[in-house]
């Protein structure tokens, strides 16, 4: 059976459109995706710690980065070990040696990848605007941990370190989640139960 050319048009139509939809889509699907399982070092956000601290300890090295904006960024600790289940506690400078305000978000994720899963954070300054006068110097904090889950998966239950890297980008180039919120509502509504 042969298709008319106004059939065939139409289905072609539709295709292109599907297409494009998918296209637009897949960048806001994908970092939901990453958010909520974890993939690609993406950290959850929790409410509260774990009920239990186990004895097994684990490093977490700390990195600061800055993509686009005239900040010096550097964590106050290079590494820290932290028994799996306690809080942690990081803290990180950042620094506007320039004449002019500085308006910026802050990304993270953490490696090895297949971790991102098991890191908390309890409190950060990621995913807000934060805007740093000219010559202001800020200490930011970080609250966190490494759920105890982590030593029950085969392969990330061998880690002996973790790395939390952190990226500040100007808010014009930013494109990520713009609030603490969203990014938490997203981890917490696939937290393990």
């Amino acid at each position: 059976m042969a298709l008319s050319n106004r059939a065939l048009a139409s289905l072609s139509t539709a295709a292109v459109l599907g297409m494009l939809g998918l296209a637009f889509a897949s960048e806001p699907l994908y970092k939901t995706f990453c958010q909520v399982t974890g993939f690609g070092g993406t950290t959850r956000v929790a409410t509260e710690g774990p009920a239990s601290i186990l004895e097994q300890t684990i490093e977490v090295r700390f990195d600061a980065n800055v993509a686009d904006a005239p900040l010096i960024f550097r964590p106050l600790q290079t590494a820290e070990t932290v028994r799996i289940g306690q809080h942690g506690l990081a803290f990180f400078e950042v620094t506007n040696p320039t004449q002019d305000e500085v308006r910026v978000i802050a990304s993270y994720n953490v490696t090895p990848h297949y971790a991102g899963p098991y890191f908390n954070k309890l409190e950060c300054f990621c995913f807000s605007e934060r805007v740093f006068a000219p010559g202001e110097t800020r200490k930011l904090p970080v609250v966190y941990f490494i759920s105890p889950d982590l030593v029950e998966d085969r392969i990330a239950g061998k880690l002996e370190t973790i790395t939390l890297s952190y990226t500040f980008f100007s808010s014009s180039n930013y494109e990520g989640p713009r609030n603490q919120a969203d990014a938490q509502g997203a981890a917490n509504s696939a937290a393990p139960g």
